[in-house]
C-alpha cells in the first residue's frame, strides 16, 4: 500500500502538458471574463445569464483543478519553491479579474424575470439558491474598484500572514531526547502510554514555539486587523456576524448551542477531574495528560488493519461508504505519515469534478488515528453526496461541513465500545470523551480567544505574551477546575491553523455544531434504521443549496431551540456518568 497520496488524476507534475494547457486555458477564460464579447452588451438577461453561468462554471472548474493541485502539493512540502511560484501565478490570474467577478455578482443580484430565463435555459433553475445568496451578498459589496483592491491587497496581506503561520509551524522542530521532531510528531506523543514521554514531549513542544512565537503573533494581529477592517467596510456589526452570514446560519442557532453548551460545562469538568484522580493528580488534569490513555487498549493498527477495520464497520451502515473507503485506500487518496515539511493535523479535500477526495493525516497507528481517518472519510462521503451538483453549487458552509465527519466518528466509536470488555471498554469510552471534550471545552476556548483578539485589535496590539495570557484565560473559563491551572497550554494559538485565514473566521464553533448535530441525527438513525439513510444522503446533498436551519428541518430539527442541543449534550452526559462509574471501581 502506498503511504503517500497520488495526484496524478490531476497532473503528473508541473511539466505535465495537461497542467500547461489548463494554465493557458485559465488565462484565456480570465481574459474572456475581463473582456466579454462586445455583442453581449446588446443582449438581454435571457442570453447573458446562461452565458455568464456557463463561463463561470468552466473558469472555476479549471481554477479548482489547478488550485487544488498546488495546494495539496504545498501541504506535504511547504518549502517547495516551485509550488510557491505556481501558487502565486494562479492567484495573480484570479486576482486580475476580481473587479469583473464582483461586477458579475452585482449583476446577478439585480437580475429579474428568472422564470423567463429558466424557460430559455432550464439549467438556470438549478441556481435559484445561488442567485438568492448573491442578492444577500450584494448588500455588503463595495464598488467594483474597491472589491478589486481588497482582493489584490489580500494576497500580500491576510493570505500571506496565513502562509507564514503554515510555513513556520510545518518547518519548526522540537528537541526531544536528542532527536529533532516535527511539530506533528511531538504532538503525537501526547497519546503515549508512558507518562514521562507525555510530560517531556509537552515541555519540548512548548519550547519549540519560542523561536517562532513573535512572528506568528504578528501574523495573528495583522490578519485579524485586516478582517476587522473588511468587516467594517462591508457594514457588518462584527466579524462574527459576517461569519454567520457566510455560514448561512442564524445568530439564534449559535446562541442556542452555546447557551446549552455552557450549561453542561460542569459535567465535562467532572470527567476531567475523574481522569486526573485516576492518573494520580490532585489539582485537576495537567495539560500533558489531557490525551493520556486510560484503561488498557494499547493496540496499534497497521494501515492494512486500519483499512479492514473501517470497511468492516461501515459496511453494515452504508455499503456505498464502505466501497468509497476501499477506493480511498486502494486508489491512493490518502497521505498517511508525518514528515518534515508536511503540515500537521488532518484534512479532507473534495474534488467533485473528479468524484474523488484527497485526505491528509499524520497517522501513528492508534485507535484515535483510525477515528481521525473515519472523520476525514466522512468529509469524503459528504463530497460524494454533492458531486453531482452543478459546478457553482458544490460549496457547503462551515457548520454543516462537520456533520458527516462527526457522524462517522460516532459509528466507529460505538462499534469499538460495543465489541470491547473490561479495561479496553474503559479505554475506548475515555478516548471518545477525550474527543468530545475537544469539540466542547477546547472549541469553546478557541472561540473565546478568537473573539477576544477580534475585539481587542480595534485599539491594541497583542504581543506573544499577551496572546499566551488570553489563551490561558480562555482555557480556564472553558475547562474550569477540570484542568490544573498551573499546567495549561499557552501556545495553542500558534499551532491551530484555523485562526489564520483572512476569508474564514471563527472556524471553531462549527466543530461543536457538527458534533452535536451529528448526535441528534444518529439518534434518529437508531430509531429508523435503514430507512434513515435516504434522508441522510438527501440532507447532505442539500447542504450546498440550503441554509443550516433548512438542512436540519429536513430531519425535523429546530436548531434555534436550546432543547435540541441539550438533548445531544445529555447523551454525552450519560457517557461521562458511565466513565465515572468505571473509574470509581478501579
Amino acid at each position: 500500500m502506498n503511504t503517500e497520496w497520488s495526484l496524478d488524476c490531476l497532473y503528473t507534475g508541473y511539466n505535465d502538458p495537461a497542467f500547461e494547457e489548463d494554465m493557458k486555458h485559465l488565462k484565456e477564460l480570465a481574459d474572456e471574463i475581463k473582456n466579454p464579447p462586445a455583442k453581449l452588451s446588446e443582449q438581454g438577461a435571457g442570453e447573458v445569464v446562461p452565458y455568464l453561468l456557463t463561463l463561470l462554471e468552466t473558469y472555476y472548474e479549471t481554477l479548482s483543478r489547478l488550485d487544488i493541485y498546488v495546494s495539496l502539493r504545498s501541504s506535504v512540502n511547504t518549502a517547495e519553491k516551485e509550488t510557491k511560484a505556481w501558487e502565486e501565478r494562479i492567484m495573480q490570474i484570479h486576482s486580475a479579474i476580481s473587479r469583473e467577478l464582483a461586477g458579475i455578482d452585482r449583476y446577478f443580484a439585480e437580475v429579474k424575470d428568472m422564470e423567463f430565463i429558466q424557460l430559455r435555459a432550464p439549467f438556470v433553475k438549478d441556481y435559484e439558491f445561488y442567485f438568492a445568496e448573491k442578492r444577500k451578498k450584494a448588500a455588503h459589496m463595495l464598488s467594483e474598484e474597491s472589491e478589486e483592491i481588497l482582493f489584490r491587497m489580500n494576497l500580500s496581506g491576510g493570505a500571506a500572514w496565513g502562509k507564514l503561520q503554515k510555513y513556520l509551524t510545518s518547518t519548526v522542530t522540537a528537541d526531544y531526547r536528542g532527536q529533532k521532531l516535527t511539530l506533528s510528531e511531538i504532538r503525537n506523543l501526547a497519546y503515549s502510554p508512558d507518562a514521562k514521554v507525555r510530560k517531556d514531549a509537552y515541555e519540548a513542544e512548548l519550547a519549540c514555539y519560542e523561536p517562532i512565537r513573535d512572528s506568528v503573533a504578528f501574523a495573528m494581529n495583522y490578519l485579524k486587523s485586516q478582517v476587522n477592517t473588511v468587516t467594517e467596510l462591508r457594514g457588518y456589526a462584527s466579524a462574527l456576524d459576517m461569519t454567520l452570514e457566510q455560514s448561512r446560519m442564524k445568530r439564534e442557532t449559535l446562541d442556542a448551542m452555546f447557551g446549552a453548551l455552557k450549561e453542561y460545562l460542569p459535567k465535562f469538568h467532572e470527567y476531567l477531574k475523574a481522569k486526573a484522580a485516576y492518573l494520580g493528580h490532585s489539582n485537576g488534569l495537567p495539560w500533558y495528560d489531557l490525551f493520556a490513555p486510560v484503561g488498557r487498549s494499547g493496540r496499534m493498527y497497521s494501515l492494512e488493519e486500519a483499512r479492514e477495520y473501517l470497511i468492516n464497520h461501515f459496511q453494515g451502515f452504508a455499503p456505498d461508504m464502505a466501497e468509497m473507503i476501499r477506493r480511498a485506500f486502494d486508489e491512493e487518496w490518502i497521505d498517511f505519515y508525518p514528515r518534515a515539511g508536511k503540515v500537521g493535523g488532518a484534512f479532507c479535500c473534495n474534488i467533485p469534478f473528479l468524484k474523488q477526495s484527497r485526505i491528509l493525516t499524520n497517522y501513528d497507528g492508534t485507535l484515535s488515528d483510525i477515528v481521525t481517518l473515519a472523520h476525514e472519510l466522512g468529509h469524503a462521503y459528504h463530497g460524494q453526496q454533492i458531486e453531482n451538483h452543478r459546478p457553482l453549487n458544490t460549496d457547503y458552509t462551515m457548520p454543516v461541513a462537520e456533520t458527516a465527519s462527526n457522524f462517522n466518528e460516532i459509528i466507529i466509536m460505538n462499534a469499538a465500545i460495543r465489541e470491547a470488555e473490561g479495561e479496553e471498554k474503559l479505554a475506548l469510552i475515555e478516548s471518545r470523551l477525550q474527543d468530545t471534550t475537544q469539540i466542547i471545552c477546547d472549541i469553546y476556548s478557541r472561540f473565546l480567544i478568537e473573539k477576544a483578539v477580534f475585539d481587542g485589535r480595534k485599539d491594541q496590539f497583542f504581543f506573544a505574551d499577551d496572546l499566551c495570557q488570553l489563551m490561558i484565560d480562555a482555557q480556564k473559563e472553558a475547562y474550569g477546575d477540570g484542568l490544573d491551572p498551573n499546567v495549561l497550554h499557552p501556545y495553542m494559538w500558534i499551532c491551530k491553523s484555523h485562526y489564520y485565514s483572512s476569508s474564514t473566521s471563527y472556524y471553531n464553533f462549527p466543530y461543536a455544531f457538527g458534533g452535536l448535530f451529528a448526535r441528534g441525527l444518529f439518534a434518529q438513525y437508531e430509531k429508523e434504521g435503514e430507512a434513515f439513510l435516504p434522508k441522510y444522503r438527501a440532507l447532505l446533498h442539500a447542504t450546498t443549496v440550503s441554509t443550516v436551519e433548512e438542512v436540519a428541518a429536513m430531519a425535523g430539527i429546530d436548531l434555534t431551540s436550546p432543547e435540541f442541543w441539550r438533548e445531544s449534550l445529555e447523551s454525552i452526559g450519560k457517557e461521562i456518568d458511565q466513565f465515572l462509574a468505571l473509574t470509581a471501581e478501579n
